[in-house]
């Protein structure tokens, strides 16, 4: 498929630049949010990383295997975090009965409470973000992310 002059994607020169765009836009825009969720987790003294990864336990335990899928992170990533967390009292591990060796991570109610102080920050940032983009916008940008996420993932079987 090619061009009709437009400007719309069709050769492979065109989707390749298509491509690199959405690729450093990603990057650029990851970049921005890890800054700011650096900045929204310093009052409670974490870092982006390890709100990332307490996160993705809030709701129910996970092994490092599953919260690096769920993130997009490597295992050995999360492994790392996962131990300092616990080291640090803000989760802990505890037996797996679907998986001997593989432990689920759970906060504790310390790791409870230090995501707590994160999201009145969290909360007013949101609310800055979404009023700056209009509700309609925010939605649709969801919406086109999930789905490149989504076919990414179909394209890569990651």
């Amino acid at each position: 498929m090619s061009t009709d002059g437009d400007g719309s994607p069709g050769s492979g020169g065109d989707a390749a630049e298509l491509l690199s765009g959405l690729a450093l836009a990603s990057f650029r825009l990851n970049g921005q949010f890890l800054h700011v969720a650096e900045e929204l987790a310093k009052p409670a003294g974490m870092t982006a990383a390890w709100w990332q990864v307490l996160g993705a336990v809030l709701g129910e335990p996970l092994p490092v295997a599953g919260i690096a899928r769920v993130m997009g992170m490597t295992r050995q990533g999360v492994q790392r975090i996962a131990d300092l967390l616990v080291e640090r009292g803000l989760a802990e591990y505890h037996p797996n009965p679907a998986h001997r060796r593989a432990k689920l991570l759970q906060p504790t109610d310390a790791g409870r409470e230090a995501i707590s102080k994160i999201v009145p920050g969290h909360r007013a940032f949101a609310d800055r973000l979404v009023a700056e983009l209009g509700p309609e916008t925010a939605r649709t940008t969801l919406a086109a992310l999930t789905h490149l996420t989504s076919t990414l993932t179909t394209l890569t079987n990651t």
